[in-house]
């Protein structure tokens, strides 16, 4: 699985970063998503897929499987 992030989408709800802490993360500036792991695996990736099927904004994309 391979994520792609699209700050200028992002709208820094926080709903990936609740879901995947430890793939995702917020700017202290405006809250917008930085992305920690673009290749999760195992659990990571499951946790990845869920927390761009909540993003309200869809600004992450999961590329493959």
């Amino acid at each position: 699985m391979h994520l792609e992030i699209d700050q200028e989408r992002c709208c820094a709800a926080g709903q990936c970063v609740l879901v995947a802490d430890d793939l995702f993360d917020q700017r202290d500036e405006d809250g917008v998503v930085v992305l920690l792991d673009a290749n999760p695996e195992g659990d990571a990736a499951a946790r990845a897929a869920e927390a761009a099927a909540l993003c309200p904004a869809a600004a992450i994309t999961v590329v493959g499987s």
